[in-house]
Protein backbone atom coordinates (compact mmCIF):
# COMPACT_ATOMS: atom_id res chain seq x y z
CA UNK A 1 0.00 0.00 0.00
CA UNK A 2 1.00 3.59 -0.42
CA UNK A 3 2.69 5.34 2.47
CA UNK A 4 4.58 8.56 3.07
CA UNK A 5 8.06 7.02 3.29
CA UNK A 6 8.67 7.85 -0.36
CA UNK A 7 11.29 6.17 -2.51
CA UNK A 8 12.27 6.72 -6.13
CA UNK A 9 9.22 6.26 -8.34
CA UNK A 10 6.67 6.42 -5.51
CA UNK A 11 3.55 8.52 -6.03
CA UNK A 12 4.43 11.36 -3.68
CA UNK A 13 2.05 14.13 -4.72
CA UNK A 14 -1.36 14.46 -6.31
CA UNK A 15 -3.25 17.49 -7.48
CA UNK A 16 -6.38 18.44 -9.34
CA UNK A 17 -6.65 21.08 -12.03
CA UNK A 18 -10.15 22.54 -12.11
CA UNK A 19 -11.95 25.38 -13.93
CA UNK A 20 -13.74 26.26 -10.67
CA UNK A 21 -11.60 25.60 -7.63
CA UNK A 22 -14.24 26.81 -5.19
CA UNK A 23 -16.85 24.39 -6.49
CA UNK A 24 -14.31 21.56 -6.67
CA UNK A 25 -13.24 22.15 -3.07
CA UNK A 26 -16.87 22.07 -1.96
CA UNK A 27 -17.52 18.84 -3.89
CA UNK A 28 -14.58 16.90 -2.45
CA UNK A 29 -15.25 18.31 0.99
CA UNK A 30 -18.76 16.89 0.88
CA UNK A 31 -17.86 13.57 -0.76
CA UNK A 32 -14.52 12.69 0.86
CA UNK A 33 -14.53 14.90 3.93
CA UNK A 34 -11.56 16.99 2.85
CA UNK A 35 -10.81 20.49 4.12
CA UNK A 36 -9.32 22.94 1.61
CA UNK A 37 -6.53 25.23 2.85
CA UNK A 38 -5.20 27.96 0.56
CA UNK A 39 -1.45 28.12 -0.03
CA UNK A 40 -1.66 31.92 0.09
CA UNK A 41 -2.07 34.80 -2.35
CA UNK A 42 1.31 34.18 -3.97
CA UNK A 43 0.27 30.64 -4.97
CA UNK A 44 -2.16 31.73 -7.69
CA UNK A 45 -5.20 29.97 -6.26
CA UNK A 46 -3.37 26.74 -5.40
CA UNK A 47 -4.08 25.08 -2.08
CA UNK A 48 -4.20 21.81 -0.16
CA UNK A 49 -6.84 19.23 0.65
CA UNK A 50 -6.32 18.03 4.21
CA UNK A 51 -7.54 15.30 6.56
CA UNK A 52 -6.83 15.84 10.25
CA UNK A 53 -4.44 18.64 9.35
CA UNK A 54 -2.34 16.53 6.96
CA UNK A 55 -2.22 17.11 3.22
CA UNK A 56 -3.79 14.32 1.14
CA UNK A 57 -4.01 16.10 -2.25
CA UNK A 58 -3.92 19.58 -3.74
CA UNK A 59 -6.07 21.77 -5.98
CA UNK A 60 -5.39 24.59 -8.39
CA UNK A 61 -6.79 26.31 -11.47
CA UNK A 62 -6.17 24.88 -14.94
CA UNK A 63 -2.97 26.38 -16.35
CA UNK A 64 -2.54 24.76 -19.77
CA UNK A 65 -4.48 26.09 -22.77
CA UNK A 66 -7.24 23.70 -23.77
CA UNK A 67 -6.77 21.53 -20.67
CA UNK A 68 -9.70 19.71 -19.13
CA UNK A 69 -10.17 19.00 -15.45
CA UNK A 70 -8.13 15.99 -14.33
CA UNK A 71 -6.15 14.52 -11.47
CA UNK A 72 -2.36 14.58 -11.88
CA UNK A 73 -0.25 11.93 -10.17
CA UNK A 74 3.32 12.99 -9.30
CA UNK A 75 6.19 10.55 -8.88
CA UNK A 76 9.29 11.04 -6.76
CA UNK A 77 12.61 11.63 -8.45
CA UNK A 78 15.97 12.34 -6.87
CA UNK A 79 17.12 14.25 -9.98
CA UNK A 80 14.31 15.88 -11.91
CA UNK A 81 16.53 17.04 -14.77
CA UNK A 82 17.91 13.55 -15.34
CA UNK A 83 14.39 12.10 -15.25
CA UNK A 84 13.14 14.69 -17.73
CA UNK A 85 15.98 13.71 -20.07
CA UNK A 86 14.93 10.07 -19.68
CA UNK A 87 11.34 11.00 -20.57
CA UNK A 88 12.49 12.42 -23.88
CA UNK A 89 14.88 9.55 -24.55
CA UNK A 90 12.06 7.07 -23.91
CA UNK A 91 9.69 8.67 -26.38
CA UNK A 92 7.67 10.78 -23.97
CA UNK A 93 7.00 14.52 -24.10
CA UNK A 94 7.98 17.16 -21.54
CA UNK A 95 5.07 19.55 -21.11
CA UNK A 96 6.70 21.69 -18.43
CA UNK A 97 10.43 21.93 -17.84
CA UNK A 98 11.71 21.61 -14.26
CA UNK A 99 10.96 24.59 -12.05
CA UNK A 100 11.72 25.41 -8.44
CA UNK A 101 8.46 25.72 -6.48
CA UNK A 102 9.38 28.31 -3.86
CA UNK A 103 11.96 26.01 -2.29
CA UNK A 104 9.39 23.30 -1.57
CA UNK A 105 10.71 21.11 -4.37
CA UNK A 106 11.26 20.85 -8.12
CA UNK A 107 8.33 20.17 -10.42
CA UNK A 108 8.11 19.00 -14.02
CA UNK A 109 5.21 17.70 -16.10
CA UNK A 110 5.30 15.13 -18.88
CA UNK A 111 3.22 12.87 -21.11
CA UNK A 112 4.16 9.24 -21.66
CA UNK A 113 4.48 7.78 -25.19
CA UNK A 114 0.85 6.61 -25.15
CA UNK A 115 -0.66 9.89 -24.03
CA UNK A 116 -1.06 9.57 -20.26
CA UNK A 117 -0.06 12.75 -18.40
CA UNK A 118 1.96 12.66 -15.19
CA UNK A 119 4.27 14.85 -13.14
CA UNK A 120 7.62 14.61 -11.37
CA UNK A 121 8.40 15.90 -7.89
CA UNK A 122 11.92 16.24 -6.53
CA UNK A 123 11.48 16.97 -2.82
CA UNK A 124 12.82 20.11 -1.23
CA UNK A 125 11.22 21.30 1.98
CA UNK A 126 8.13 19.28 1.06
CA UNK A 127 8.69 15.54 0.68
CA UNK A 128 5.17 14.87 -0.51
CA UNK A 129 1.74 14.03 0.82
CA UNK A 130 1.28 13.93 4.57
CA UNK A 131 -1.12 10.98 4.68
CA UNK A 132 -1.93 8.05 2.38
CA UNK A 133 -3.80 4.71 2.55
CA UNK A 134 -6.06 5.99 5.33
CA UNK A 135 -9.80 6.56 4.88
CA UNK A 136 -10.36 9.41 2.42
CA UNK A 137 -6.79 9.37 1.07
CA UNK A 138 -4.84 8.07 -1.91
CA UNK A 139 -4.47 4.29 -1.79
CA UNK A 140 -3.63 3.26 -5.38
CA UNK A 141 -2.66 4.79 -8.74
CA UNK A 142 -3.78 3.10 -11.93
CA UNK A 143 -2.58 3.61 -15.50
CA UNK A 144 -4.82 2.91 -18.51
CA UNK A 145 -3.06 2.73 -21.89
CA UNK A 146 -3.43 0.80 -25.17
CA UNK A 147 -0.18 -1.18 -24.74
CA UNK A 148 0.60 -1.82 -21.05
CA UNK A 149 3.80 -3.76 -21.71
CA UNK A 150 5.36 -0.99 -23.80
CA UNK A 151 4.36 1.74 -21.36
CA UNK A 152 5.67 -0.18 -18.36
CA UNK A 153 9.03 -0.38 -20.16
CA UNK A 154 8.97 3.42 -20.54
CA UNK A 155 8.41 3.97 -16.82
CA UNK A 156 11.01 1.35 -15.93
CA UNK A 157 13.48 3.54 -17.80
CA UNK A 158 12.54 6.46 -15.57
CA UNK A 159 12.14 4.83 -12.16
CA UNK A 160 13.15 1.16 -12.33
CA UNK A 161 9.63 -0.02 -11.52
CA UNK A 162 8.88 -3.74 -11.32
CA UNK A 163 5.65 -5.35 -12.51
CA UNK A 164 3.80 -8.57 -11.85
CA UNK A 165 1.04 -10.04 -14.02
CA UNK A 166 -2.29 -10.89 -12.48
CA UNK A 167 -5.04 -12.63 -14.45
CA UNK A 168 -8.51 -11.22 -13.87
CA UNK A 169 -11.73 -11.79 -15.85
CA UNK A 170 -11.31 -10.43 -19.35
CA UNK A 171 -7.76 -9.12 -19.15
CA UNK A 172 -4.25 -9.29 -17.74
CA UNK A 173 -3.70 -6.74 -14.99
CA UNK A 174 -0.15 -5.70 -14.05
CA UNK A 175 0.67 -4.64 -10.51
CA UNK A 176 3.43 -2.03 -10.20
CA UNK A 177 6.05 -1.85 -7.46
CA UNK A 178 8.91 0.56 -6.87
CA UNK A 179 12.38 -0.74 -7.63
CA UNK A 180 13.46 -1.68 -4.10
CA UNK A 181 12.06 -3.86 -1.32
CA UNK A 182 9.57 -6.70 -1.09
CA UNK A 183 7.53 -6.85 -4.28
CA UNK A 184 4.12 -6.80 -2.62
CA UNK A 185 5.00 -4.32 0.10
CA UNK A 186 6.48 -2.01 -2.53
CA UNK A 187 3.36 -2.10 -4.74
CA UNK A 188 1.58 1.19 -5.29
CA UNK A 189 -0.56 0.80 -8.42
CA UNK A 190 -1.28 -1.08 -11.57
CA UNK A 191 -1.71 -0.95 -15.33
CA UNK A 192 -4.81 -2.00 -17.25
CA UNK A 193 -5.35 -2.16 -21.02
CA UNK A 194 -7.39 0.72 -22.38
CA UNK A 195 -11.05 -0.12 -22.84
CA UNK A 196 -14.36 1.59 -23.43
CA UNK A 197 -15.49 4.15 -20.92
CA UNK A 198 -18.86 4.33 -19.27
CA UNK A 199 -21.74 5.14 -21.58
CA UNK A 200 -19.96 3.69 -24.61
CA UNK A 201 -17.44 6.49 -24.98
CA UNK A 202 -13.81 5.70 -25.68
CA UNK A 203 -11.57 5.89 -22.65
CA UNK A 204 -8.44 8.00 -23.02
CA UNK A 205 -4.96 7.15 -21.71
CA UNK A 206 -4.62 8.43 -18.16
CA UNK A 207 -3.58 7.86 -14.59
CA UNK A 208 -6.52 7.41 -12.21
CA UNK A 209 -6.24 7.94 -8.44
CA UNK A 210 -8.04 5.60 -6.04
CA UNK A 211 -9.23 7.13 -2.75
CA UNK A 212 -9.94 4.84 0.21
CA UNK A 213 -13.66 4.75 1.02
CA UNK A 214 -15.03 3.13 4.15
CA UNK A 215 -18.55 3.02 2.67
CA UNK A 216 -18.44 2.95 -1.13
CA UNK A 217 -22.20 3.06 -1.61
CA UNK A 218 -22.59 6.11 0.61
CA UNK A 219 -19.71 7.82 -1.22
CA UNK A 220 -21.32 7.12 -4.61
CA UNK A 221 -24.66 8.48 -3.40
CA UNK A 222 -23.05 11.63 -2.02
CA UNK A 223 -21.10 12.23 -5.25
CA UNK A 224 -24.30 12.03 -7.30
CA UNK A 225 -26.10 14.31 -4.87
CA UNK A 226 -23.34 16.94 -5.20
CA UNK A 227 -23.27 16.98 -9.01
CA UNK A 228 -20.76 14.24 -9.80
CA UNK A 229 -21.25 11.39 -12.26
CA UNK A 230 -21.27 7.68 -11.52
CA UNK A 231 -19.15 6.02 -14.24
CA UNK A 232 -19.37 2.59 -12.61
CA UNK A 233 -21.79 1.81 -9.78
CA UNK A 234 -20.37 0.19 -6.66
CA UNK A 235 -19.49 -3.45 -7.33
CA UNK A 236 -17.71 -6.21 -5.44
CA UNK A 237 -14.47 -7.49 -6.98
CA UNK A 238 -13.46 -10.91 -5.58
CA UNK A 239 -10.37 -10.82 -3.34
CA UNK A 240 -10.05 -7.08 -3.86
CA UNK A 241 -12.98 -5.20 -2.36
CA UNK A 242 -15.89 -2.99 -3.32
CA UNK A 243 -15.09 -0.42 -5.99
CA UNK A 244 -16.83 2.40 -7.84
CA UNK A 245 -15.71 4.83 -10.53
CA UNK A 246 -16.79 8.46 -10.36
CA UNK A 247 -16.23 11.82 -12.01
CA UNK A 248 -16.50 15.16 -10.26
CA UNK A 249 -18.80 17.91 -11.65
CA UNK A 250 -16.07 19.01 -14.07
CA UNK A 251 -15.24 15.53 -15.40
CA UNK A 252 -12.13 14.61 -13.39
CA UNK A 253 -12.14 10.81 -13.01
CA UNK A 254 -11.29 8.95 -9.82
CA UNK A 255 -12.17 5.72 -8.01
CA UNK A 256 -13.35 5.04 -4.47
CA UNK A 257 -12.53 1.49 -3.34
CA UNK A 258 -13.05 -0.15 0.01
CA UNK A 259 -10.21 -2.66 -0.35
CA UNK A 260 -9.79 -5.99 1.34
CA UNK A 261 -6.21 -6.53 0.14
CA UNK A 262 -3.26 -4.51 -1.13
CA UNK A 263 -3.38 -5.63 -4.76
CA UNK A 264 -6.27 -3.52 -6.03
CA UNK A 265 -7.52 -4.73 -9.39
CA UNK A 266 -9.51 -2.72 -11.88
CA UNK A 267 -11.29 -5.77 -13.20
CA UNK A 268 -14.60 -4.03 -12.67
CA UNK A 269 -13.59 -0.74 -14.25
CA UNK A 270 -15.91 1.02 -16.72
Amino acid sequence: MLGTDFSTGSPNWLDLGSPDTGAAAAFYGAVLGWEFVSAGPEAGGYGFFQVDGRTVAALGPLTEEGASSAWMVHFKTEDVRATVAAVTAGGGTVRMEPMDVMGEGWLAQATDPQGAEFALWQPGKTAGLGLASAPGTLIWAELHVPDPVADIAFYQGLFGWRSQEMEVPGMTYRVLSVRDGDLQEASFGGVAPLGDGAGGGAERPRWVPYFHATDVDATVAKAGEKGGSVLMPAADVPDVGRISWLADPFGAVYSTPAPVCSAISSSGRP
